[in-house]
């Protein structure tokens, strides 16, 4: 795993619950899992989205782990204060789970595979722990996807530093676009990917606070200190580049950006893709038991 790009300050502590406060009906409203479900969050960070996770599904079995001893008793007092019981944390490397193999029904990963050099091994090492038939949800964000108003020069630089920051840290903030690939790279089934856009003007001025001013420009702000050390700016540049980022918050300012959810089974059965895809799964013959199958994904998550 490479070193958190957005460190781990207070200050980021405090913009990753913003971000998941604001993003939660976006991302999160399909969010759910059947009654009993042994669910595994990979990366839980500080629990910012340990917490919705929990919340929308009460009946859910949750073990949550992170790599970060640090993290993981900030997810615990984040937990504890909301009330939230249905969670255990432990501290855990995704490449190296302490789980057998089939241990959980779905498995959830968010904002991390940018941060991870293989992220491609990360998802086949989390299809261990997945039982036969199981799920994986994976959220993501794509920094190419990213459109604002005022388009001021110093302002685009400083956006694109958090790319050429996190490349040099061998993480990827452009992997949103990959994760149909590097699903199906991993040998799940059923794969689909949804953008889930969010464009922001004046008339939505809770997206004006939560989006623009306390997610994207203290994330943006989070990197100032090794852009200006890999000489990517000179700090004039970047003062005004946060400044014309400012403006963007405006009345007459905009501001667009995509996330991808990406979803998909663990299947126990290999055979060659249908031409068609794999939207609706059809055999004539049994297939791993089971006379003729035929389930969509949303049914798969009812089972």
């Amino acid at each position: 795993m490479t070193e958190y790009v957005h460190g781990y300050s207070e200050r980021e502590a405090l913009r990753l619950a913003e971000q998941a406060d604001t993003l939660e009906e976006l991302l999160h409203y399909d969010t759910i899992y059947p009654r009993g479900a042994k669910v595994l969050e990979a990366g839980c960070g500080i629990g910012a989205q340990t917490v919705i996770l929990a919340k929308k599904n009460p009946s859910a079995e949750i073990t949550s782990i992170d790599v970060s001893l640090d993290s993981i008793e900030k997810a615990r007092e984040n937990v504890k204060m909301k009330g939230i019981e249905n969670v255990r944390f432990l501290q855990a490397d995704i490449f190296y789970l302490p789980f057998e193999e089939g241990s959980f029904d779905h498995i959830f990963v968010c904002f991390v595979l940018e941060h991870l050099q293989n992220p491609s091994g990360a998802l086949k090492n989390l299809k261990n722990a997945l039982k036969p038939g199981g799920t994986i949800t994976v959220i993501e964000g794509d920094h190419g996807s990213c459109y604002f108003y005022p388009e001021g020069e110093n302002a685009l630089k400083a956006w694109h530093c958090l790319s050429r920051v996190q490349a040099q840290m061998k993480g990827n903030s452009l992997i949103g676009r990959q994760l149909y690939p590097l699903l199906q790279e991993s040998e799940f089934r059923g794969v689909k990917v949804e953008p889930r856009m969010v464009y922001v003007d004046s008339s939505k001025p809770e997206l004006v606070d939560g989006f623009i001013l306390k997610t994207i420009i203290p994330m943006v702000e989070g990197v100032k200190e090794q852009a200006l050390e890999m000489q990517m700016m000179e700090e004039n540049e970047w003062e005004k580049g946060i400044e014309q980022l400012h403006k963007t918050a405006k009345p007459s300012g905009t501001f667009c950006y995509t996330f991808f959810k990406g979803r998909a089974i663990k299947s126990n059965c290999v055979r060659p893709p249908h031409p068609k895809g794999w939207g609706m799964l059809r055999a004539a013959r049994p297939v791993c038991g089971i006379r003729n199958l035929q389930l969509s994904f949303d049914q798969v998550l009812l089972i």
